[in-house]
């Protein structure tokens, strides 16, 4: 049921990763939502992009279907709505450019949230092929501001269900583990739907407008070797662990190709570098579960445990 606060949301790349719990997210929240994605023609005949947007639809959700290039279809959808959260993916990340040009042009738009979700990039940065990802990161940040667009640029740090797939496994049984530098370094792990519900929320709060915002639950901050111990103790197991040198990780940087090196970028940041934890939070920023103590959010060791039955495995959102 829509409440008295509520926004007309438009989100672009509504049919990605994110996007689709950012859908449900906004739908479950009361604000009328409209989905902005590339025709169905261009997804190849996806019969699950399909039955994605007929999802959407059935919980009244407005499906917009059109590409970045079609200037006077952005501008006329974005006069209908109050609200912009973009979830497209890196290599759209500079896409951008063209939703801020009609945002700018249609003059109406509340709140911008841009393709983010990651490291907060002011205050970080990455060997060279991640230092790139963040610097259109930031790009856009500037754009959104000398645009005159009122925003909120999300620091979302990691997705927890995405990782925890990555370095565990858990839907294998496995006798080692990989292990990136030391271990110890500290990342922030959020559950991908907290991720969107708490963006939703900053979308439409006053508190948070032209201010960047951090994810960093304290539940949610743990190394390498914090994810695995956990593991052990919650299947019985010991696994042996694999280092892999920073040393090597850094070479790997240098010697593969583009993209392939960009992925090892990532890890040698968030878990060798510990970008996510390299500053302290002051009184003056806003981190989310301060801002919203009331959301319940899965900590990493609630999603260790789902794991035990249900693996994290990226899956459509459920709009049951």
């Amino acid at each position: 049921m829509a409440t008295v606060t509520s926004n007309k949301i438009l989100i672009f790349g509504a049919s990605g990763y994110l996007g689709k719990f950012m859908v449900k997210a906004s739908v479950s929240m009361g604000h009328p939502t409209y989905a902005y994605v590339r025709p169905i023609g261009n997804a190849g005949g996806d019969p699950s992009k399909r039955l994605l947007l007929e999802q959407f639809e059935s919980v009244n959700v407005t499906v917009i279907q059109g590409g970045l290039d079609e200037h006077e279809k952005l501008v006329s959808v974005i006069r209908q709505v109050d609200v912009v959260i973009c979830t497209l993916p890196v290599p759209q990340h500079l896409e951008q450019m063209k939703i801020i040009r009609a945002m700018h042009e249609a003059g109406n738009v509340k709140r911008f949230i841009p393709s983010e979700f990651g490291n907060e990039v002011d205050r970080v940065s990455g060997l060279p092929p991640f230092e790139a990802l963040l610097e259109n990161k930031r790009k856009i940040r500037r754009a959104t501001e000398a645009a005159g667009i009122p925003y909120t640029y999300v620091s979302a740090n990691s997705f927890s269900a995405y990782f925890i797939d990555y370095l565990l496994h858990p839907h294998e049984v496995r006798d080692e583990v990989t292990v990136h530098g030391s271990g110890e370094a500290k990342a922030v792990l959020n559950f991908e739907e907290d991720v969107a519900a708490y963006t939703v929320k900053v979308a439409t709060d006053p508190r948070a407008a032209n201010r960047v915002i951090v994810y960093r639950p304290i539940g949610n901050i743990a190394s390498q070797l914090d994810l695995i111990t956990w593991w052990e103790e919650k299947t019985g197991r010991t696994l042996k662990r694999v280092h892999i040198p920073e040393e090597e990780i850094v070479k790997l940087t240098e010697t593969l190709p583009f993209p392939e090196n960009i992925p090892v970028a990532i890890l040698h940041n968030i878990f060798i570098k510990g970008d996510q934890m390299n500053f302290k939070l002051t009184e003056d920023d806003l981190e989310a579960s301060r801002l919203y103590p009331d959301h319940k959010y899965t900590s990493v060791t609630d999603l260790l445990d789902q794991c035990l039955f249900n693996p994290p495995k990226p899956k459509l959102a459920s709009f049951a």
